[in-house]
């Protein structure tokens, strides 16, 4: 473990040592600690609900260090990387993320993140997918961090400002969309179908045929 640093609950250690092995020869377990430390840390810093917390510092430190990797090129990318950014990450770009793996069906891979996310996702945009029989069970509103955007071969931004980092190489587009959060849920529907639309438009470009 790294001097200096202790684990704030044990479950934290556990996956630690957990990720440790599955990137085993990628990184070194020094580097796999400081990732789930900072994952929680930055998941700390906006959640409302403590019980998932370890859950989703599990999936976000992953997630990070699979970009990470990929980004070196000790991880294979198989197919393309899409990175939504959006300043809460509980609207537009969860919306984004949801519809390009269900219109892609694999053949692309997708994150989204916040550059300033917030507790939970908008209730309003959960129940308009739901709608559509698209879940979001498994989504949260996750800090935008340099991996992610060093692994994306196109980075979306949505109203994020200049707060998306810019690294050379990387196709960057940006969607004009109204934030979905304070709108009725009828603006929220047309803010919904025009992401499916956008999403479906990209997925073109990239050689992909979105799913019926």
């Amino acid at each position: 473990m790294l001097p200096g640093l202790t684990y704030p609950e044990e479950s934290l250690k556990r996956l630690a040592g957990e990720l440790a092995e599955q990137f085993q020869g990628i990184f070194a377990a020094e580097t796999v600690e400081r990732y789930v430390l900072e994952s929680y840390t930055g998941l700390l810093r906006t959640s409302s609900v403590k019980a998932h917390l370890t859950t989703r510092t599990a999936r976000f430190a992953r997630e990070r260090l699979n970009a990470l990797g990929q980004a070196k090129g000790a991880i294979e990318r198989p197919v393309p990387e899409v990175l939504f950014v959006c300043e809460q990450n509980a609207g537009r770009s969860q919306m984004a993320a949801v519809f390009t793996n269900f219109l892609s069906g694999g053949a692309v891979h997708v994150r989204s993140a916040g550059s300033m996310p917030l507790p939970e996702l908008n209730p309003t945009m959960v129940a308009v997918m739901a709608e559509l029989g698209l879940s979001l069970d498994e989504s949260f509103p996750k800090p935008l961090t340099d991996d992610v955007v060093q692994a994306a071969d196109v980075v979306i931004t949505m109203g994020c400002g200049d707060a998306c980092p810019i690294y050379p190489g990387k196709r960057y587009v940006d969607w004009e969309l109204v934030d979905p959060a304070g709108q009725p849920i009828e603006e929220v529907r047309r803010i919904r179908d025009q992401i499916r639309a956008n999403v479906t438009e990209m997925l073109a470009g990239l050689g992909v045929t979105p799913a019926a």
